[in-house]
């Protein structure tokens, strides 16, 4: 059953319906908020919060929509809010977005995820959330725009910047370490 004809059977009352969609997106959300936010905690909060809210909109969903980018319009405007009452910033877990990086042991795994998160630290707000939503959750850029407003040009120059900030981040402390 597709997530259009989920909606549909939800809004007429089907609560097995939403909760197949809930099971659908609920991991692809907590992933972003907990990028985006830097705190899991938060991040599960952000996500009941964006899953409630989705529940009682889906009177105003339309099915010419894909209901996953709808979705994230909400989550994204949750994490903005929950990001200017906290000013939480910071990304943890980010090895996940670098799909080359094996590590064959644990230790070499938290030197890499710290290593990342600080080169993806010093990104602004629009970067990281462009950056997250393109590489971390693989949306295309129209529907990134639908997301967050933001124009696919706009779109695809905050990824490149961010990219290249990461990667220049990510060489200058590749050279700082000791060999």
């Amino acid at each position: 059953m597709t997530d259009a004809e989920l909606v549909v059977r939800a809004v007429a009352g089907d609560v097995g319906a939403f909760e197949e969609l809930v099971a659908r997106h609920h991991a692809a959300c907590l992933r972003f908020a907990a990028h985006a936010l830097g705190d899991r905690v938060e991040a599960e909060d952000v996500v009941q919060e964006t899953l409630l809210r989705a529940y009682r909109s889906l009177g105003r969903y339309e099915e010419r929509q894909q209901f996953r980018p709808w979705l994230f319009r909400i989550l994204v405007n949750r994490c903005r809010t929950a990001a200017g009452r906290s000013h939480t910033r910071r990304l943890r877990d980010a090895v996940e977005l670098t799909s080359g990086l094996a590590t064959t042991d644990a230790h070499d795994g938290i030197a890499l995820r710290s290593r990342l998160d600080r080169a993806i630290n010093g990104l602004d707000d629009l970067q990281r959330e462009a950056f997250l939503l393109k590489l971390g959750e693989g949306l295309e850029y129209e529907e990134i725009a639908r997301i967050t407003g933001a124009s696919v040009s706009a779109l695809k120059m905050r990824v490149k910047r961010a990219r290249e900030q990461v990667r220049a981040r990510w060489e200058e402390m590749e050279n700082d370490e000791p060999r």
